[in-house]
């Protein structure tokens, strides 16, 4: 923020976590501006959810919002343009924001409308701005309450005596003109990381792919693989069903394992990240359940592939030599034979454009996604001598060391930038940066139009 200059002149704030603040500038309760509503019946309007990444927005603009709506939505919530719009649980991590659109939100949000002397005082956007900033997240984390984090619900009373921060209204016109400006440029950089890791992870597959179905030689002679959409591969290669690779093939624990005084591991398909099993989180399972799991070949051994075939189909990972654990039904245990076939092989053959096509055609279910394991047994694959297994294998993992590392930098770049543009925000809403005289460069063409109020 060295490039930018302070307000020449700053007072204290007279509340403790503002700190100081510029001389001309007010503090006033949320109370004074806003009031809680509750307007329900309205099942017909579009649904809303709050993001802590893009504030109000429509439910259906999102394909990672899983939570499923009532049946019944009745009581659900009527949102106005220019209403404040906050998630009681997850206030803390900044599910909060000024809402532009109409529609209903979940009973559990709280809605607060905005009242006549709001827009005397201020302007919606710079509201938005000001209450999804870090410092105001604080506060709501602290006067939250609960037993457990997950569970903390933002207490109304105390959320309603927050003291928000005001400019001048001219101020804040010139404050929001400044971050949608600097923000639009700082979301374009994260678009292009983003861009960059997505393309990267489609190049890491399409190596996965090539290597494990045409292997690393260009000039072998080639055969038609059986398979229409495959086309040919090594003339040596075994072209079968991929079953006959292994020893067994077989799901985990059908029933809801014991977790009072848990001590071993019970992993599922949330579990499985990036290839490998997080078993930080995973739940624990009770002595007698474990071993009812071990005796029923829900226990994988070390070299094993876990396949997820339900919800996110297709993510797997090899089991490792260091511990032992057993996992739900929401998972296949892969052993292969490995007079045959390799684990790493096998594993990279399950995430190639080969499998993921066919496994892609036995799916079944539209709202949860599910593959039973007697359709997994149909899927074919394609298998080099086992000498070539582990050059391939070995191949693929030095070019994924370079994949993982450009991602990382990417990856990296976005946390910066996601950084700076909170930081921006904060220091520009708290009077930390004195941005009146802004005006955007004159090789950008930027046409600003003041905001209509609404009429309370």
């Amino acid at each position: 923020m060295s490039k930018y200059q302070s307000y020449p002149e700053y007072k204290d704030s007279g509340v403790e976590w503002l700190g100081m603040i510029p001389k001309a500038w007010v503090t006033i309760a949320i109370s004074r501006l806003f009031t809680r509503v509750k307007r329900t019946g309205y099942s017909e309007k579009e649904l809303l959810s709050v993001y802590r990444d893009y504030g109000v927005v429509p439910k259906n603009s999102r394909d990672d919002n899983n939570n499923k709506p009532s049946d019944d939505l009745s009581p659900y919530q009527l949102v106005q343009p220019n209403d404040l719009v906050l998630n009681k649980m997850k206030a803390w991590q900044g599910s909060i924001a000024v809402s532009e659109y109409e529609g209903i939100v979940s009973p559990a949000y709280f809605v607060y409308e905005p009242s006549a002397n709001l827009f005397e005082l201020a302007y919606p956007k710079y509201i938005h701005y000001l209450v999804r900033n870090i410092i105001y997240i604080t506060q709501y984390l602290s006067r939250s309450k609960g037993i457990r984090v997950n569970q903390w619900d933002l207490d109304p009373d105390e959320f309603r005596n927050i003291e928000l921060l005001l400019p001048s209204k001219k101020e804040q016109l010139n404050i929001f003109a400044f971050l949608d400006y600097e923000t639009a440029k700082i979301d374009d950089l994260i678009e292009k990381q983003q861009q960059l890791i997505e393309l990267l992870k489609e190049k890491r597959h399409a190596v996965i792919s090539h290597a494990v179905t045409k292997g690393l030689s260009s000039d072998v002679p080639m055969k038609d693989s059986g398979i229409e959409w495959l086309g040919e591969v090594p003339d040596y290669w075994d072209v079968c069903l991929f079953k006959y690779k292994c020893k067994e093939v077989t799901d985990g624990a059908h029933i809801s394992p014991e977790t009072d005084g848990g001590e071993h591991y019970f992993v599922s398909i949330k579990d499985i990240k990036n290839g490998m099993i997080e078993f930080e989180n995973a739940l624990l399972t009770s002595e007698k359940s474990y071993d009812y799991l071990v005796k029923a070949g829900c226990m994988p051994l070390e070299g094993d592939i876990l396949f997820s075939k339900d919800g996110t189909i297709g993510q797997t990972a090899i089991t490792p030599s260091s511990i032992e654990f057993v996992v739900a039904s929401s998972l296949i245990i892969i052993r292969p034979d490995r007079m045959m076939v390799t684990p790493e092989f096998l594993d990279f053959l399950l995430q190639s454009s080969l499998v993921k096509e066919q496994v892609e055609s036995f799916v079944k279910g539209a709202a949860l996604r599910r593959l039973s394991i007697i359709n997994l047994l149909k899927v074919f694959g394609v298998f080099p001598p086992l000498k070539e297994q582990y050059i391939i294998s070995d191949y693929i993992n030095k070019q994924l060391t370079k994949f993982n590392e450009l991602v990382n930098q990417a990856i990296l770049q976005v946390k910066l930038l996601q950084e700076r543009r909170t930081a921006l925000i904060s220091a520009a809403v708290t009077g930390k940066i004195d941005v009146r005289n802004w005006m955007a460069p004159t090789h950008d063409v930027v046409t600003h139009q003041e905001p209509q109020e609404a009429t309370a």
